[in-house]
């Protein structure tokens, strides 16, 4: 059995790494990561969204997310699901990338 919570917070560290290029604010951080959901046996399930339908980098982030946390201790597999539901608006941005981006 895996321990979930290390497990959740090395992924948390991980999208860290991951930016939208137009955008000098981490993935997490702009709050695109909605949930992360990692069963007994290592599998990842990310549900995310972009910051616009139309970004036309879509596909390199969903990559990105993809390539680095399989890279995660204890993740066996991941899958990575796009949604615009709810949508994408700057409160769901963490304190410290409504500050890094001049919103305070």
């Amino acid at each position: 059995m895996i321990d979930k919570q290390q497990t959740e917070q090395d992924i948390i560290e991980t999208l860290k790494t991951v930016h939208d290029p137009e955008i000098p604010v981490n993935i997490y951080e702009l709050g695109l990561v909605y949930t992360i959901d990692i069963r007994d046996d290592g599998y990842v399930q990310i549900t995310m969204t972009l910051t616009a339908p139309g970004c036309p980098v879509a596909g390199d982030i969903i990559r990105e997310v993809d390539e680095k946390v399989r890279t995660v201790a204890n993740v066996t597999d991941v899958n990575v699901m796009l949604t615009f539901e709810p949508a994408w608006n700057r409160d769901m941005m963490s304190e410290e990338a409504k500050l890094e981006l001049g919103f305070l």
